[in-house]
């Protein structure tokens, strides 16, 4: 097998990997917001502030750790927590109107 080829089989598996881990991660972040949705219709039936800023800081605090631990850059990791936690803070406002 010339060096071609086998650059464009490594690119197959490569980006099927990467197809795998997008349908996870798609999966992964349904389900997160299946539970972030519960989480907001229990504060609204309770009249509970939709955010909670200290739970947010250690949960960014928790995933800039794992994120180090994981080799994935931490400022990566804590501006897409950030953006998550945006959209469900969003969806907990709905739930309160």
């Amino acid at each position: 097998m010339d060096a071609v080829t086998r650059a464009a089989d490594l690119l197959k598996e490569h980006r099927e990997s990467i197809d795998r881990l997008d349908a996870i991660l798609v999966f992964t972040l349904a389900e997160r917001f299946k539970h972030t949705q519960a989480v907001g219709r229990l504060k609204a039936e309770h009249d509970l502030p939709p955010s909670d800023p200290a739970r947010e800081a250690r949960q960014i605090e928790r995933l800039e750790r794992l994120a180090d631990e994981a080799r994935l850059d931490p400022e990566f990791a804590k501006k897409f927590l950030n953006f998550i936690i945006s959209e469900v803070i969003r969806h907990h406002e709905q739930f309160q109107k």
